[in-house]
């Protein structure tokens, strides 16, 4: 019997040798998503393009220590991307966008342009609209030449009882109409891209980065109003205020449907775009991409959003080239390659400069072709 045993045994071992060997072999081939960067074999022309082929300006940036920073250090390092002006977005307002104006002036006259701020803690107050047109009205004079709306309106800002406010909330509606009066543009963050709000599975292009930063992801309904609701805030804005120009950012989150994005500047003609933190989108449709920018040239403007020079290639490289298949800087937002649109010279012209010259108050005209 102990025999028998031992040769089942035996036997046993000899059959499932090969399995766990095999299986040994399989969880060492196991990597996850984030892990896996294969390296490209595809040997085909292009290269880097990292200085813009025409000098523009970077109407989303944002330089929150703008007063105290070396902008010494800065103008250098846009001098070698071709970056004649940058917009500051985080000019916020009062004594705080006057010392950023000042450093500006001071260090590198002509070379930044500042948009103001404003906070809406306190909307319930009875004078915060007179309050807040007032204080708009004080940061024109201090140098602010737009207004920068940031996503938190419309999406967690809060009044006093803790309801959501509204893009379209009437007591903002002095400010937008402010802007009009001064004449200057605002650039107004709405929202998060639409599949922020959907679940987080393996179906979600943008799954690696709701992994690594949770509280982006949006589809709890009991904390946030749909993606659709939230927009359409903004459009009733948009509808509302046609004397003023509105710069919507980030191709208003629209620039994975371009048609619709095409249909909605059809149907505001005081509303103008900017690529900033979509450039990928557009990289993976380069020639819809480009029929889109042909059409629509006289609407779209550079926008780049956080300042980290090197970043800047990718973009020149999706407008200017003919490139094929190569890579995004970021895994988190596009794990797919990139391609050049090959944008016609004078379209590429309007989106760096030509288009922002024509909104936007304050940027020296000299520092760009007269053509």
């Amino acid at each position: 019997m102990k025999l028998i045993t031992f040769l089942f045994g035996f036997t046993f071992l000899l059959l499932s040798a090969p399995v766990l060997a095999q299986n040994h072999e399989h969880s060492e081939m196991t990597m996850s998503f984030e892990e896996y960067e294969p390296t490209s074999t595809l040997i085909i022309p292009g290269e880097e393009v990292v200085r813009a082929k025409y000098p523009y300006v970077d109407v989303h940036s944002h330089l929150w220590r703008m007063a105290t920073m070396d902008l010494n250090q800065t103008v250098g390092e846009m001098d070698s991307l071709n970056l004649q002006v940058l917009v500051n977005l985080s000019g916020r307002s009062g004594e705080q966008l006057a010392a950023m104006a000042y450093a500006a002036q001071k260090t590198a006259p002509n070379r930044f342009i500042i948009f103001a701020n404003i906070n809406f803690d306190g909307i319930d107050d009875p004078d915060w609209t007179e309050r807040t047109v007032a204080q708009l009205q004080e940061d024109y004079d201090n140098g602010a030449r737009g207004l920068k709306i940031f996503k938190n309106l419309g999406l967690t800002a809060t009044d006093s009882q803790g309801n959501r406010i509204q893009t379209d909330d009437p007591r903002i509606d002095p400010v937008w109409a402010k802007c009009g009066e001064l004449g200057i543009p605002v650039l107004i963050h709405t929202g998060e891209p639409a599949v922020f709000w959907e679940p987080i599975d393996e179906k979600n292009e943008r799954w690696l980065e709701m992994k690594q930063f949770p509280s982006r992801h949006r589809g709890d309904s009991t904390k946030y109003p749909s993606w659709e609701v939230v927009m359409q805030e903004q459009w009733n804005v948009f509808r509302k205020h046609p004397e003023t120009t509105f710069i919507n950012a980030h191709f208003g989150w629209m620039a994975n449907d371009l048609q619709r994005l095409g249909e909605h500047l059809d149907e505001f003609p005081n509303v103008y775009t900017e690529t900033a933190a979509i450039i990928a989108e557009l990289g993976r449709q380069p020639r819809f991409a480009q029929e889109f920018f042909i059409k629509y040239q006289d609407r779209i403007l550079f926008g780049k959003d956080t300042y980290r020079p090197v970043e800047f290639h990718t973009y020149f490289r999706v407008l200017e080239s003919d490139d094929e298949y190569f890579d995004y800087f970021r895994k988190r937002h596009a794990f797919w390659k990139m391609y050049g649109m090959n944008l016609p010279d004078e379209v590429l012209k309007k989106v760096y400069y030509k288009n922002a010259l024509k909104i936007i108050p304050g940027i020296d005209k000299s520092l760009f072709p007269n053509d």
